[in-house]
């Protein structure tokens, strides 16, 4: 087996960001729940647009992936006898969320690298890191293997392989600012489906209502805060419009904790789409706060007097100090500042039940496809879906795809490979001769910028056509005047940003063709056109009831749309409530 990366190690994957916790239906606290329930609230909070079959599989896996992780070593927070802890996240009313302090997804991916790490020196793995896949390669209608470019040399080569598995993330630097790594693109994903996979619901994006506020035009990511947060944060803004008083001058009766006051059965544990869009309502009602007015409280002052400090410290301290160091706010003695930002993509490459796209032999696991969270994805999910894919589901689907297949001989030297091999290096080559005057993140902040106004956090017909009028001149201007020094046999990070915003540029013209097509509102997709009297998502199930797996039919031409029927056979359709 080989496997790649671009990160200088796999310890480096962006998993390792991931901070809050893993959904298990284990019922340690006793408090009720199950794997129906665990089933039942991921197909609520996706507001039905998951299929249930996988949806319930995940269910089902969820307890044998903590029993995984800590036969690994994986040090999750344990209460005073010993036993694990777990603490609650948004979209549920029980509590199922196994964590590591603020730094689960680190513990988790050192206890996946470790484990790999001995498959590597047993001779079973070989990897290949700072290598980026920049094609798949089919022969004969089937993945047989990818050619990649190693970042460091710049040297262009093909690996031939009888099966091809992505488990590449998600898009959500799409819109340039948001909490993902730099170095997380929509690449691999997006030339897989240029080769002929399918494309599933790409416009289903996922606001994270708790990230830092942007302090100025010249950022280049967000931060995220933890869900976790809102175990013990209160949320609020002030009651009058442009309030410009300190938050510890603000009396109790005219602060508006709003997410309380709207969602009584939730409150501050509304699913991630709710309450990102209600923070955004009190930021455009004129309410928002901080030097650029532009997000919402989180105050502890409340769980600080109920449990004490060193509590509020041992549970979230970590968040605290990351959170000081890049406000120069003490969140101890002032409430923290917050506001929603692009966090992590429901869409990806459409898959089957074993996790294989449309290309036989190519599958896709985590982020990068489509298959668990329907239209939003509840907090502490994340984790959950890619260690259920990669421990207890490909292992059996991939072997089950190799003995149907029959033992083949698979050569990096048939003319496939050469010829997929030649076009990617014509394609460096292209970006480099351009020698134009605008950098390439000019360009990608152009381009996150549109994507955010037009097909962010709400959506409407108006915004969406102009959105996909503007991106193919966006896209032309781009291959006539980026400029892209040095050369492309060298390490070039210019030429790596280059190659991924080429990729945006063609991937958020079908973003937005999705969103215009889907005229509905249901999760992360928010259409202002389709809402209910109150201002929640209000779906057209007889129309929309469907995934959306869209075929690639040439950049700039319209791709064709295929409906996979989603059918709700024991969670009934219903209007998703939360109050």
């Amino acid at each position: 087996m080989r496997c790649f990366c671009y990160q200088d190690s796999a310890r480096r994957a962006h998993s390792i960001a991931a901070q809050g916790g893993i959904n298990a239906a284990k019922n340690y606290p006793n408090d009720g729940d199950s794997i129906w329930r665990l089933f039942f609230d991921t197909v609520k909070g996706g507001d039905f647009r998951s299929r249930e079959a996988n949806v319930y599989r995940l269910a089902q896996l969820s307890g044998n992936i903590i029993d995984q992780c800590v036969a690994q070593g994986v040090p999750f927070a344990r209460e005073y006898g010993g036993l694990l802890d777990n603490r609650s996240f948004g979209g549920a009313q029980v509590s199922r969320t196994f964590y590591a302090r603020g730094q689960t997804g680190q513990q988790l991916l050192l206890g996946a690298y470790q484990a790999l790490a001995r498959q590597v020196g047993a001779g079973a793995v070989k990897m290949f890191p700072r290598t980026e896949m920049l094609d798949v390669v089919l022969v004969d209608g089937e993945a047989r293997g990818i050619v990649v470019r190693d970042l460091v040399t710049g040297k262009v080569s093909s690996h031939a392989a009888h099966a091809v598995v992505l488990a590449t993330g998600g898009y959500a630097n799409a819109y340039f600012l948001s909490t993902n790594a730099k170095g997380c693109n929509v690449t691999a994903t997006w030339r897989a489906h240029k080769r002929g996979a399918a494309f599933a619901n790409p416009c289903f994006t996922q606001i994270h209502p708790t990230c830092i506020p942007p302090s100025g035009d010249y950022q280049s990511k967000l931060t995220l805060m933890s869900e976790s947060l809102r175990n013990d944060g209160r949320i609020w803004v002030p009651k009058q419009r442009g309030d410009n008083r300190a938050a510890n001058d603000i009396p109790e009766d005219e602060r508006d904790y709003y997410l309380e006051r709207l969602y009584p059965s939730f409150g501050n544990l509304t699913p991630r789409d709710i309450a990102s869009r209600r923070a955004k309502e009190a930021v455009d009602e004129g309410r928002g706060v901080g030097p650029l007015a532009n997000g919402v409280y989180l105050d502890f002052r409340d769980a600080i007097s109920r449990l004490g400090r060193n509590v509020i410290e041992e549970r979230y301290g970590n968040l605290f100090e990351m959170y000081e160091r890049i406000t120069g706010e003490d969140p101890y003695a002032v409430p923290m500042r917050i506001y929603p930002a692009p966090h992590y993509t429901m869409g990806g490459l459409w898959v089957d039940y074993n996790l294989m796209s449309t290309v036989p032999g190519l599958f896709v696991i985590g982020e990068a496809n489509f298959s668990d969270h329907g239209a939003n994805r509840l907090g502490a999910s994340a984790l959950m879906q890619g260690l259920a894919d990669g421990y207890f589901i490909l292992p059996y689907t991939v072997g089950d795809y190799l003995a149907l297949t029959g033992p083949s001989k698979v050569d990096p030297e048939h003319s496939a490979f050469g010829g997929v091999e030649r076009e990617v290096r014509e394609r460096s080559e292209r970006l480099l001769a351009v020698n134009g005057n605008r950098t390439v993140d000019t360009f990608h902040r152009e381009l996150g910028n549109l994507m955010w106004e037009r097909c962010g956090m709400s959506r409407d017909r108006k915004g969406l056509e102009q959105a996909l009028g503007r991106i193919p001149a966006l896209r032309d201007e781009f291959w006539q005047d980026v400029r892209v020094p040095g050369k492309g046999e060298d390490f070039n990070q210019s030429l790596e940003k280059a190659g991924r915003l080429a990729d945006f540029l063609e991937f958020a013209e079908l973003m937005c063709q999705d969103a215009l097509d889907r005229e509905e509102s249901c999760g992360g997709h928010f259409r202002e056109e389709y809402q209910t009297p109150e201002g929640e998502a209000q779906r057209d199930d007889e129309r929309f009831a469907y995934v959306a797996a869209w075929e690639f039919k040439g950049v700039g031409c319209p791709p064709t749309l295929h409906k996979e029927p989603l059918t709700f056979e024991y969670v009934p359709l219903s209007q998703r409530s939360y109050k």
